[in-house]
């Protein structure tokens, strides 16, 4: 009689790949090939979620952009679904570019926002993504003023060297920058007197819940503590509920972002309120 346990064994030893293994792969290729036409086609757009102060009156600080693409039945796809497949490879690069792209020319045509834009360390040395900043830059020198560029912890470890001198040349622009994803990484805390963050973006992961959570109580109450240690901006992602708010403006957040003040939307605010005061 056939052992079928050994058979397997033998067969995933040889080389075979299991269903699972065969169905992510498959999954993988068919969304890579969706973000390739996307970007093709020019079928790439930002939606914008609003990041409020957390002190009155309450304004908005500014907005982030998060690229969206269409997929083709003309449905607006997160990142949250793609980003995974693409961000270690060139056309996650492309889509760095294009997101800079959308975002400086929003800002260009609205001088009255601040917005931050997402973009990995890998991009810093893509010849494309750098010729996109310094021509709107050049063009006008106040759009800098206004740029938040946001990189996750996780990038900035990969590349620290050239994040840091990256960073020193951009910032003489006025161009700010955000540690984004704060401490779900691995960021070595001698780092931060070398990175020179204007902010940073407590995980979302420590803000869920958090006032039924002690322990994630003591991991955001630690994360502000370092954050004020070096005199950065504290921005609270996901943020849900006004009890989760409260929390986190007594301990001193400066920022609030998330589905209690709106959802990403790829209709600019702004753009909207200026249609509804002119209607009025």
């Amino acid at each position: 009689m056939v052992n079928k346990r050994k058979l397997r064994r033998a067969n995933m030893s040889e080389g075979a790949e299991d269903p699972l293994s065969a169905a992510v792969v498959s999954r993988d290729h068919s969304t890579l090939d969706m973000v390739a036409e996307a970007v093709k086609h020019d079928q790439t757009m930002l939606a914008y979620q609003p990041v409020m102060q957390a002190m009155p009156p309450h304004d908005i600080a500014f907005y982030e952009g998060y690229i969206r693409v269409l997929d083709a039945t003309d449905r607006v796809i997160p990142a949250r679904e793609f980003m995974h497949v693409v961000y270690d490879k060139e056309i996650g690069r492309e889509l760095d570019c294009l997101a800079l792209q959308h975002g400086l020319r929003a800002l260009s045509q609205s001088p009255n926002i601040r917005l931050s834009i997402n973009m990995s360390a890998r991009s810093i040395g893509y010849s494309r993504w750098s010729k996109i900043l310094e021509r709107f830059i050049k063009k006008d020198p106040t759009i800098g003023e206004r740029l938040i560029l946001e990189i996750t912890e996780a990038s900035a470890m990969a590349a620290p060297e050239l994040l840091i001198d990256f960073m020193d040349r951009k910032q003489k622009h006025g161009i700010a920058f955000a540690l984004d994803n704060f401490g779900a990484g691995t960021t070595a805390i001698g780092h931060f007197r070398d990175f020179y963050f204007d902010a940073v973006k407590i995980d979302g992961q420590f803000i869920r819940n958090v006032c039924n959570c002690p322990d994630n109580q003591a991991v955001v109450r630690a994360l502000v503590g370092i954050a004020k240690q070096f005199d950065m901006l504290i921005v609270a992602e996901s943020v849900e509920t006004q009890a989760e708010a409260e929390f986190l403006v007594s301990i001193g957040v400066d920022c609030l972002q998330g589905f209690l003040y709106g959802a990403p939307t790829v209709s600019p605010p702004w753009l909207e309120e200026m249609k509804q005061r002119n209607r009025a």
